[in-house]
C-alpha cells in the first residue's frame, strides 16, 4: 500500500495563521503537485463551503498550490478521482461523515489514496481517516448511518487531545475516561495527538511531527507515550 497522508490534530495553534505551523509538512506532503481538492463539509460554525474554500485557499496560495471546493463541481466523485491531492479540513465530524457518503466520496477516496495520492487532514479530516469516527469529541448533531469512516489507516485518532489540568477541581471524564470506555467495545488503538502534533505517513511508516509526544491507548493495556523518534510502524498491523 503506497500511503501518503499528513494528519493534523489542529488546523491553527496559539499564536500561528490557518496551517502555519504545519507549513514545512504540508510542503512535503504536496512535493510535485500544483494544486488540490479542498473538502469544506464539515463547517465549522455552519461556515458556508464557499467561504471555508477560500479560507483554505488563502495559505495554499502563498505555498505555489491552486485550491478548487469540491462543492465546486457538478460530479464530487469525478473531481476526486481527478484530483493530485486532497485536503479535508476540520469542523463537526458527523456532518462531513454524513456528506461523504452521500456524495459517494468515501470509495473514491479510499481507492485514490491507496494508489498513494497525498491526503491530508485536520481534526475532523484526521478523524474519518480512521477506523472510525468513535473517538471524535464533537456533538452528534446530525444522524449518520454508520461510524464507519475512511479506513485509511487501522486505528482510531483523537485530535485535539488534552491532558487532566492537575490543578483544575472539575470532576468530570478525562479523555483517557473516554476513550478507555471505547475500549470496552472497541479493539482498534487510538492515538491521543495533542495541539501542534501531527502523523506523517508513507506506506508503512508512520512519524510523529510536532512539539508534543503522542498518547497512544492499546484494549486493555496502560495508555504509552511515544516520541517523535519511537517507531510507531505496530499501528499499521492493528485489528
Amino acid at each position: 500500500m503506497s500511503r501518503n497522508l499528513l494528519l493534523i490534530s489542529t488546523s491553527t495553534t496559539h499564536g500561528t495563521g490557518y496551517l502555519e505551523h504545519a507549513e514545512e509538512e504540508i510542503k512535503a506532503l504536496l512535493q510535485g503537485k500544483s494544486s488540490i481538492l479542498f473538502i469544506p463539509y464539515a463547517r465549522p460554525s455552519g461556515i458556508s463551503h464557499k467561504d471555508y474554500t477560500d479560507k483554505a485557499r488563502v495559505p495554499f496560495e502563498k505555498w505555489g498550490i491552486s485550491v478548487t471546493g469540491v462543492h465546486e463541481y457538478d460530479n464530487p466523485e469525478k473531481a476526486v478521482r481527478e484530483a493530485e491531492a486532497v485536503f479535508i479540513g476540520g469542523g463537526n465530524t458527523f456532518v462531513l461523515l454524513r456528506n461523504l457518503y452521500q456524495n459517494k466520496l468515501v470509495q473514491a477516496l479510499q481507492e485514490r489514496v491507496n494508489k498513494g495520492m497525498p491526503y491530508m487532514g485536520t481534526s475532523a479530516g484526521t478523524n474519518v481517516a480512521g477506523k472510525t469516527i468513535g473517538t471524535t469529541n464533537d456533538m452528534p448533531i446530525v444522524h449518520v448511518k454508520t461510524f464507519d469512516a475512511l479506513q485509511l489507516v487501522p486505528f482510531n485518532i483523537n485530535p485535539h487531545f488534552q491532558d487532566p489540568e492537575p490543578n483544575s477541581k472539575h470532576m468530570g471524564e478525562t479523555r483517557d475516561t473516554r476513550i478507555a470506555e471505547f475500549h470496552h467495545h472497541n479493539r482498534q488503538p487510538v492515538v491521543g495527538l495533542r495541539e501542534g502534533s501531527m502523523l506523517r505517513i508513507q506506506g508503512d511508516r508512520i512519524r510523529l511531527h510536532g512539539p508534543h509526544t503522542a498518547r497512544i491507548f492499546l484494549q486493555s493495556e496502560k495508555p504509552m507515550e511515544f516520541k517523535p523518534s519511537d517507531d510507531f510502524s505496530f499501528l499499521t498491523e492493528a485489528y
